[in-house]
């Protein structure tokens, strides 16, 4: 086997919440990712990449190990496993489950229990048992956590005095009638790198290209493009109305009394925005989408 055959990338993709989010992240950085049914093997369109699927909560360890040479995983559970991993980017984006999260203490609304301090060997029910853990110690309290396997909003009052659950929204909270204490941490997905692995020449460039692409991506997110023609007298007015990720590109056209306007904004504008605009007298408005935004 040649040199150039044994070099693979050995990938962690999450299985699970974050699986689905993932694919599309990886599809708009223009990886194409096939799920075979019952298959924990991915098939990626790259010779060169290996990917298994993996529970997130187990992820890191598996990177520290380096049985997997890089992965996506929350922060909280690389915070969890205690893991050493070389975190390469946080990988934040307005997409489900790819948002920011918050582990939350939180206990029956009309429990006594009102600050973490009262929590003094009381029991917590948690599938964090490690960040708890420590979250408690930073408190100076002394309680029984114990792991859940599931369910973990419907425990308090009888099966646990509090618990430390995850959440996006908050609305499991709410609905299971808890109150929240505190929280316990925030976390988003990350990127991460066996170390070693990343230390490799080789490795280190496949993967800082992947993230170059995924990165642009996640830039893209939520925004488009948006070109007009705009009269040359009102430039600096159009201007003033328009948010921009950077400065507006602006071209002349034939007629000097014209001048183009290319720009990216955020999506969630655009209907506000457009009116605006055309009564500054722009014309020929083109919104487009985004791909990727590099650089």
């Amino acid at each position: 086997m040649s040199a150039a055959r044994k070099r693979i990338l050995r990938l962690g993709l999450p299985k699970g919440s974050l699986q689905d989010t993932t694919a599309r992240l990886f599809a708009l950085a223009g990886y194409n990712i096939r799920f075979p049914s019952r298959s924990y093997y991915p098939e990626i369109d790259d010779p060169e990449i290996e990917c298994i699927l993996i529970r997130a909560q187990e992820m890191a360890r598996y990177v520290e190990q380096g049985v997997i040479d890089a992965g996506i995983t929350g922060i909280d559970w690389v915070k969890e496993n205690g893991a050493k991993v070389k975190e390469l980017a946080d990988l934040k984006a307005p997409w489900p489950n790819y948002r920011t999260v918050r582990w939350l203490l939180a206990v029956k609304e009309g429990s006594k229990i009102k600050k973490p301090g009262d929590l003094q060997g009381k029991r917590v029910a948690t599938e964090a048992v490690g960040l708890t853990k420590r979250y408690l110690r930073s408190h100076g309290v002394k309680a029984d956590v114990e792991f859940s396997y599931g369910a973990t909003e419907v425990k308090p009052p009888v099966l646990a005095d509090a618990i430390v659950d995850v959440s996006e929204t908050g609305s499991s909270i709410r609905a299971n009638n808890l109150r929240v204490l505190d929280t316990v941490l925030e976390s988003t997905p990350r990127f991460i790198a066996n170390k070693e692995a990343y230390g490799e020449a080789w490795k280190k460039r496949k993967l800082d290209r992947m993230l170059l692409m995924l990165m642009g991506a996640i830039a893209a997110a939520g925004r488009v493009g948006l070109m007009m023609n705009v009269p040359r007298a009102r430039l600096d007015e159009v201007l003033g109305v328009l948010p921009a990720l950077g400065t507006p590109t602006i071209s002349a056209l034939a007629d000097d009394r014209w001048v183009a306007i290319n720009t990216v904004i955020e999506e969630a504008v655009v209907r506000e925005l457009l009116p605006e605009l055309v009564e500054m007298g722009a014309r020929g408005i083109v919104e487009y989408p985004l791909a990727k935004i590099v650089g």
